[in-house]
């Protein structure tokens, strides 16, 4: 019987039949797909090397290169252009429109919260009837101080700190209502609990309410700088490809005349033309928003905020000097009447502050209330020393008279510094409201039109060198 095919014989020396390897996995064979494409790849590009190569050594294969280069500048410095003027733009109209708004909300709320505590003073020192133009204005500042919360927390998203410091005004502004609330049922009792309660309201407003105010309008103005960096920064991407665009069809130009005595190449010339409107619409319309908005912030800004530190502290000082009559003595500190103690320092810090918003003041108009305010603090820390004399000397009847009276005493002095200086913030807030937005609008337009007249620029630069390769057909 014969011996199936491929199967060796005992003894024989027959080879047996090879069984084919098998590959392992992960190897690639020769002529694998993968390493086809990837010598595909490799190919295509030396061809194309080659080809560009071997173009670059004839004239039409140099214009068209040249052509191409050329527009793609052109292309790069419109894109370029517009992405970083969109950005500067952005920036500016957060600075009139957001930033800057939610900074003077902070700023009143704190005003608020600190003239609220004043007015709460005020109406506990008139006795048990409270005057109804006091209480008024007290109402007012709460009402006013919750709904400007409402509206930060609307606009504050993105920011933790506001949030945390919106949350904390939030809790505690409830409970400070309510302490005033019972200062002012046991005042109308003739109580002298009804003291330690305004006291101990005071005591909230200035280590809980006001400081956390003071923060939402430091995290509030900080965002606002930044805003001003974003849109005061330069466009150096954009000015410097600009450069390089305009340097490459100066080139491309001269480069024609020479070879063909042509003077002009009118796709050439239109693309020059239409890259330089950019390159000057860009450094002229950047130069002008940075102007505007660098005075926005010297004369508008920076003096909102010194105006806006005097008055919190003119407030702050009034509270203190009423509550100098309201403790009577029993708060101490080093010895010393505690609010008597800090009515002297707010004075100083508002007299500081006055004359530095003098300094910033740039016209008239922003002069004038300023210097109205120092008046009159001048005649207020003179009466409030006659007053002191005269509370010192057991008269505190006569000394309540000097304080709250309707004539002559320092509460007449206080408002017509409040009135002041708050006619000097509505001017410093038109002077800012008037330069930012100038400076938003210089950018108007830009980038649209930098796109477009790069898109013009480019068709112009290869209908040029189009009609030039035409002439060697």
């Amino acid at each position: 019987m014969a011996n199936p095919p491929n199967v060796r014989e005992p003894g024989s020396r027959q080879p047996a039949a090879q069984v084919p390897a098998q590959p392992r996995p992960g190897i690639r064979r020769a002529g694998s797909p993968l390493l086809e494409r990837g010598r595909g790849l490799g190919e295509s590009w030396a061809g194309t090397r080659g080809r560009l190569s071997a173009a670059a050594k004839t004239e039409p294969g140099r214009l068209w290169i040249i052509g191409t280069v050329v527009a793609v500048l052109v292309v790069a410095f419109g894109g370029i252009t517009a992405w970083e003027v969109s950005d500067r733009s952005a920036a500016a109209q957060d600075v009139v429109s957001r930033s800057q708004p939610l900074s003077a909300d902070a700023a009143s709320i704190y005003r608020s919260l600190a003239d609220a505590d004043t007015a709460a003073a005020s109406g506990f020192l008139a006795g048990g009837q409270e005057p109804l133009d006091v209480r008024k204005r007290y109402d007012t500042d709460i009402a006013t101080a919750s709904r400007l919360l409402v509206k930060a927390a609307g606009n504050t998203s993105g920011s933790a700190e506001s949030a945390q410091q919106i949350a904390r005004i939030n809790e505690q502004l409830p409970l400070y209502n309510g302490l005033v609330e019972q200062a002012r049922a046991n005042n109308r009792q003739g109580f002298p609990v009804g003291g330690a309660y305004l006291r101990f309201a005071n005591q909230k407003m200035t280590t809980e309410l006001l400081p956390a105010a003071q923060k939402l309008y430091e995290a509030e103005t900080g965002r606002l700088y930044e805003d001003y960096g974003q849109a005061d920064t330069w466009p150096y991407i954009a000015t410097a490809l600009g450069v390089v665009a305009l340097g490459g069809l100066g080139w491309a130009q001269r480069r024609n005349y020479r070879r063909t005595n042509r003077v002009f190449n009118q796709g050439l010339l239109a693309a020059t033309a239409a890259s330089t409107v950019v390159l000057l619409w860009l450094v002229v319309g950047h130069a002008v928003a940075a102007h505007d908005l660098s005075t926005s912030r010297s004369h508008g800004q920076e003096s909102l905020k010194v105006l806006n530190d005097a008055r919190i502290s003119s407030l702050q000082a009034r509270a203190n000097e009423n509550l100098t009559l309201v403790a009577r003595g029993a708060v101490l500190e080093d010895g010393k009447d505690k609010y008597e103690a800090d009515f002297t320092k707010e004075m100083s810090t508002l007299s500081a502050k006055l004359g530095a918003a003098v300094n910033l003041a740039d016209d008239k108009a922003g002069d004038a209330p300023v210097k109205d305010a120092q008046a009159n603090m001048a005649q207020w820390q003179s009466r409030h020393a006659a007053a002191r004399k005269t509370d010192d000397s057991g008269d505190y009847d006569g000394a309540l008279k000097q304080v709250i009276g309707a004539t002559g005493s320092t509460g007449e002095c206080f408002d017509k510094v409040d009135a002041a200086l708050d006619s000097a913030l509505a001017h410093e807030q038109q002077e800012f409201t008037t330069a930012a937005s100038d400076g938003r609008d210089a950018l108007t337009g830009l980038p649209v039109g930098a796109a477009l007249l790069a898109v013009l620029a480019a068709a112009g630069a290869g209908l040029g060198i189009s009609r030039r390769l035409a002439e060697y057909r």
